[in-house]
């Protein structure tokens, strides 16, 4: 079995977004865990969404040059590149299991690169969708 963890742009963004309390708190101890293991997963969409998000979507955006350096360093991680044949299998896992087309791409993803879990808090908690376990680190004890 898999010790590799998947993470969605919602949990990459709160450990670097300074503003987002508790949820920061909680966010950053799982990334630094997973910089610390060698386990964390990411998809070139992930990574596109976290510059977008961290440059314009939140409520005090990060300088771009910043939020590239950062952006930088992970790809150290294992970085999922979508293609043809992930694109088909996300459209096969929104229809299967009733998810939007871009949380099935993030799936899609985590599964190519033989991820166990996969952390977010937009699909539901302790779900298994193409036998990989969905956790929100927002609901953990």
């Amino acid at each position: 079995m898999s010790d590799k963890t998947f993470v969605d742009t919602n949990i990459l963004v709160y450990a670097h977004d300074l503003d987002s309390g508790k949820k920061h708190e909680i966010a950053q101890k799982a990334i630094i865990n997973l910089w610390d293991t060698g386990t964390g997963v990411i998809s070139t969409q992930v990574l596109q969404e976290f510059y977008v998000t961290l440059t314009k979507k939140v409520p005090v955006p990060l300088k771009k040059s910043l939020v590239r350096r950062i952006l930088n360093n992970y790809l150290a991680w294992d970085v999922a590149v979508n293609n043809g044949e992930t694109i088909l299998q996300a459209i096969e896992i929104e229809e299967n299991y009733h998810i939007s087309f871009w949380d099935a791409m993030i799936v899609s993803a985590a599964y190519f690169k033989n991820a166990a879990v996969i952390l977010t808090e937009d699909l539901n908690e302790g779900q298994q969708i193409e036998g990989i376990t969905i956790v929100n680190p927002f609901k953990l004890p």
